[in-house]
């Protein structure tokens, strides 16, 4: 009973080995991450001028979140290889090597790119430049902390730290999600006819989107086969692989159609010209 009870409560940060279509799997989904921000950030730049001018900076942090996201990516994907090289004669294909698996690549990444997301989001809105700046003194130093004190809860060891920091972690995360929601709200009506329902469903989309991080952050909290061990850490590094494809490529596309139509309805020459 006490091995039993020491197994569940001990979190899968060093997992002592993958099989074969684990590693496979998790090997794939930060390939496709990888692939997935790097030519969202090289269409949205070169998109960038089919927009107003109004709306530019908005696409262009789009395309800056999908670099910064790629980058670590592909940084997150070298670290993995070498965590876990083929080879194995034991049990598991891919054992862990003396490498350790790094967490901080993807809270490094987050911490740039949160902020900046928040940043493309009130951008493309194109409210006053007082409402703009206050919107980002309340959403930015949130969105930071929200990073900061998840961080040490997704390298502890014991499932205790990581619920204290998890909670801690889930005040200013859902101070951001509430005024975001609440601020998209306010302005559908100062949106052209056909952009509001994308802005509503923008909306809908940081809810659920964003709603995937702490519960795929707890996973290894409910402990069992499929939650803790090696199960736990392939759903957790698809369920973070798979929301970010969403929250950051997906949703700088969505900004991307929402910059165009304001576009053409400020100046319908760019519908015709672009």
């Amino acid at each position: 009973m006490t091995t039993m009870t020491t197994m569940t409560n001990m979190l899968a940060l060093d997992i002592p080995g993958l099989s074969a279509s684990h590693y496979a799997l998790i090997y794939n989904l930060f390939s496709l991450v990888f692939a997935a921000m790097t030519f969202t950030a090289l269409y949205l730049l070169v998109s960038r001028n089919t927009v107003a001018p109004a709306y530019r900076t908005a696409v262009t942090v789009s395309a800056m979140v999908c670099s910064i996201a790629a980058y670590h990516y592909f940084r997150i994907f070298e670290n993995f290889r070498d965590a876990y090289p083929g080879g194995a004669s034991t049990g598991a294909a891919h054992l862990l090597s003396s490498v350790r698996f790094n967490e901080g690549y993807r809270y490094v990444d987050w911490l740039l790119t949160v902020p900046l997301l928040l940043v493309e989001t009130i951008a493309v809105l194109a409210l006053a430049k007082s409402e703009q700046k206050s919107l980002l003194w309340k959403l930015v130093p949130a969105a930071t902390l929200m990073i900061l004190l998840g961080y040490p809860g997704e390298v502890a060891n014991t499932n205790g730290p990581r619920v204290v920091w998890g909670l801690a972690s889930t005040v200013p995360f859902l101070y951001v999600v509430y005024v975001l929601f609440k601020e998209l709200g306010a302005s559908l009506e100062r949106q052209p006819a056909d952009v509001r329902h994308t802005v509503s469903m923008l909306r809908l989309a940081i809810l659920g989107l964003w709603g995937v991080y702490p519960i795929a952050y707890l996973f290894p909290v409910f402990g069992g086969s499929f939650f803790g061990g090696e199960g736990g850490f392939v759903l957790r590094q698809s369920g973070y692989s798979i929301a970010d494809i969403l929250a950051k490529a997906a949703f700088g596309l969505v900004i991307f159609k929402i910059a165009k139509a304001k576009s053409a309805y400020d100046d319908p020459t760019l519908a015709v010209a672009h």
